[in-house]
């Protein structure tokens, strides 16, 4: 048989008192934070999970940072496109004009001028930047495209890496978003820039015969037009990843509040509850633990 002393009833009341009081201060963390763990031990399989989802979290950010990144190179691509072959269209239109026989030298000389006007508008679309770095020759720091002047006509040199800017969108995806500035421009003596200064030479000689330098531009045409369909293509695949990661990032975030976030009601009814416990418990002790030597004596 057990004796029960009044030491022992003293020491296992306060022990109980101090675990409704440790109860009823969990709750109420619960309930001002918001979240039902706040160390792994409170859940420890919840925390894993939790744990998880930050990281998977985190990693669908970055791809959507990478995506806007990615969204804004394509869009500026396909703006210097869009402007590119609107000047070469124009210089397409200058070339008929010059073709007829009844110019003069002034109207001539007014045509040429135009289409050098033209190239020089082509050279800046071909130097494009985004965020200070070229669009149409990878990863070079300086411009895509230069002049040599000293020569004539003028030279015309691209300096692209060849290496390819890519964005990464997925765990398993990544996607260019710049452009092959020597396929859109061409190089040397037969980039767009060298067709425009040959077409403007021929107008000022007073040939009618136009037909070499619109086949120029219309091939260069056509190189510009295969590079905006990879551009869209490619665009199309940042928009489409755009959508899928935001997707994602909400789901993951249901996830995450289904793992750490407390029901309010719930919790306050616990609180409660608890509160009712730790008053009855009170009201024991007041019965069961003496207060003083007399009251014992009594």
């Amino acid at each position: 048989m057990t004796r029960i002393t009044h030491a022992t009833v003293q020491r296992s009341t306060l022990a109980n008192l101090q675990a409704n009081l440790h109860a009823a201060a969990r709750l109420q963390a619960q309930m001002s934070s918001g979240t039902k763990i706040s160390v792994p031990s409170d859940d420890p399989s919840g925390a894993h999970d939790l744990l998880r989802l930050r990281a998977e979290q985190r990693t669908t950010a970055q791809h959507q940072r990478n995506v806007a990144d990615g969204d804004a190179w394509l869009a500026t691509v396909d703006t210097a496109l869009t402007q590119s072959l609107s000047i070469m269209r124009g210089a397409r239109d200058l070339a008929v004009r010059a073709g007829s026989g009844a110019l003069g030298p002034d109207a001539r000389e007014a045509l040429a001028a135009e289409v050098e006007a033209r190239r020089d508008a082509l050279l800046q679309q071909a130097n494009t930047t985004y965020s200070g770095r070229q669009v149409f020759a990878g990863t070079t720091a300086g411009p895509a495209f230069t002049t040599d002047t000293t020569t004539t006509p003028p030279g015309y040199a691209w300096h692209g890496t060849g290496a390819a800017v890519t964005r990464q969108v997925g765990s398993e995806s990544t996607v260019r978003v710049d452009a092959d500035g020597s396929a859109v421009f061409g190089t040397g003596p037969t980039s767009a820039f060298a067709a425009l200064d040959a077409l403007a030479a021929a107008i000022r000689s007073g040939d009618s015969d136009m037909t070499a330098g619109i086949t120029a531009i219309d091939g260069h045409v056509s190189a510009m037009l295969e590079q905006v369909a990879s551009v869209g293509a490619r665009h199309n695949q940042v928009l489409e990843a755009k959508d899928v990661l935001a997707t994602r990032s909400l789901t993951l975030t249901q996830q995450v509040s289904g793992v750490e976030d407390v029901d309010l009601a719930e919790v306050i009814l616990q609180v409660q509850s608890q509160e009712v416990a730790y008053r009855g418990a009170l009201g024991a002790a007041a019965k069961v633990l003496q207060p003083s030597l007399m009251d014992f004596l009594r």
